[in-house]
């Protein structure tokens, strides 16, 4: 592993260390119901044995374990041992028997050979310093006819990456510049939007990792908030904290405002505030 990769793997999971007491925890609602559609796509049967690569606090592995019953068995690895330790008191408080949980680097998972039916990975697979890479080795770890199913945000280049489109005009692309080098526009289009963006090359991609039968499919989901202040405090917890933690206090105060200040006013009736996020679900059968 080279530096700027271990540089960039520790960065990410201290962040999500730090998070994991709140994650998704805070008045929104966004990655349980992507969890639970990526799950609808993936369909897992009973007895099948399942892994979830970068599992969080089992938004999509609890669901799925559930459907693989007691005959199966759901293994959900993280980078992030906090996680692990969350998602661990999650299962056990809902009474799901048949989950694992193993703190491992999920581009390098350390399992046997053909030894699962199903890989699941819900906005965790794509991020991947090298998830082409990764995507040859889940095939290595399919059954024959295994399959995998992941999501992915919808990238286009005109948009602020990982966002959806409403926050392109209420956060400047130049904040980016704060973040370490791997995180900068010009990499980020190099490691996601070069075989993310159009389905044709995400395709040829799963392809080249060992995969056939490729289906992409982008759909909404309603994130839904209670306030601006909660989807902001919320965004401490995700991906976007990276952004929070290497801004100038200066600049970051202006950003809550501006944030707070702009979802506020998307409350509907209802007085939550609802964003359309677009996702993208990928599935595909391993080619042998």
């Amino acid at each position: 592993m080279d530096t700027d990769t271990a540089t960039y793997k520790t960065k990410v999971t201290a962040a999500f260390n730090g998070a994991a007491a709140t994650y998704d925890r805070l008045g929104v609602e966004f990655f349980t119901p992507m969890g639970e559609r990526l799950v609808r796509f993936a369909d897992p049967r009973p007895g099948q044995r399942l892994l979830d690569v970068g599992c969080g606090l089992g938004a999509t592995l609890l669901p799925a374990a559930r459907l693989v019953g007691p005959d199966g068995s759901a293994l959900g690895i993280d980078i992030a041992e906090a996680m692990v330790e969350e998602a661990g008191r999650e299962a056990a408080r809902q009474g799901i028997g048949n989950v694992e949980l193993r703190v491992m680097d999920g581009e390098h998972p350390d399992l046997p050979a053909r030894s699962f039916d199903l890989v699941v990975g819900s906005y965790s697979v794509i991020f991947l310093p090298d998830a082409r890479a990764a995507l040859a080795r889940y095939a290595g770890l399919l059954r024959d006819g295994g399959r995998i199913a992941f999501t992915s945000p919808v990238f286009t280049r005109d948009t602020f990456p990982f966002l959806p489109p409403l926050f392109t005009d209420l956060i400047p692309m130049s904040l980016l510049e704060h973040l370490p080098p791997a995180w900068h526009p010009e990499q980020l289009h190099r490691q996601l939007h070069s075989w993310l963006e159009d389905p044709a090359d995400l395709t040829a991609a799963l392809h080249t990792a060992g995969f056939g039968d490729v289906r992409v499919v982008d759909e909404s989901v309603d994130m839904t908030a209670r306030s601006g202040e909660a989807w902001v405090d919320w965004s401490h917890t995700q991906g976007m904290r990276l952004l929070w933690q290497h801004l100038p206090a200066g600049e970051a105060a202006a950003l809550r405002a501006r944030l707070i200040t702009a979802l506020d006013a998307l409350r509907g009736d209802d007085g939550l505030i609802h964003i359309d996020v677009p996702v993208r679900y990928v599935t595909a059968t391993v080619a042998r």
